[in-house]
């Protein structure tokens, strides 16, 4: 089954930014890589139910959540079956863990922030703070 790695969390003084990784692996066939997957962010801060955030289709759509449209951006990067999740202005309300998911979705034009997923990686803390 697929298996999604997030990395980049930290400590980031509020103003700075991020660059969140979700690194895929264990496709069952080697033609059917990341790009077959649309792929979303999602966050939990602590107390509050999980957001879906940011997402990116299989022909690069993409859609954000109001709370960090014009500061966060997704991407398929040039590292094979990677995807980021680039935040700028940080805020001390975007603390909280942020999970990638991923869920087969071959040439579709949109994607959605909703947690229709059914791949999940383990998540990253991110805490922005002075």
């Amino acid at each position: 089954q697929l298996q999604l790695v997030e990395s980049g969390g930290g400590l980031v003084q509020p103003g700075g930014s991020l660059r969140l990784s979700c690194a895929a692996s264990g496709f069952s066939s080697p033609g059917y890589g990341f790009n077959f997957y649309a792929v979303a962010w999602f966050r939990q801060a602590p107390g509050k139910e999980r957001e879906g955030i940011s997402c990116i289709s299989t022909t690069g759509g993409t859609k954000y959540a109001d709370s960090v449209k014009g500061r966060f951006t997704i991407s398929r990067g040039n590292v094979k079956n990677t995807v980021y999740l680039q935040m700028n202005t940080l805020e001390p309300e975007d603390t909280a863990v942020y999970y990638c998911a991923a869920i087969w979705n071959p040439r579709s034009p949109i994607c959605t922030i909703q947690p229709n997923y059914n791949s999940w990686g383990q998540g990253t803390q991110v805490t922005v703070s002075s």
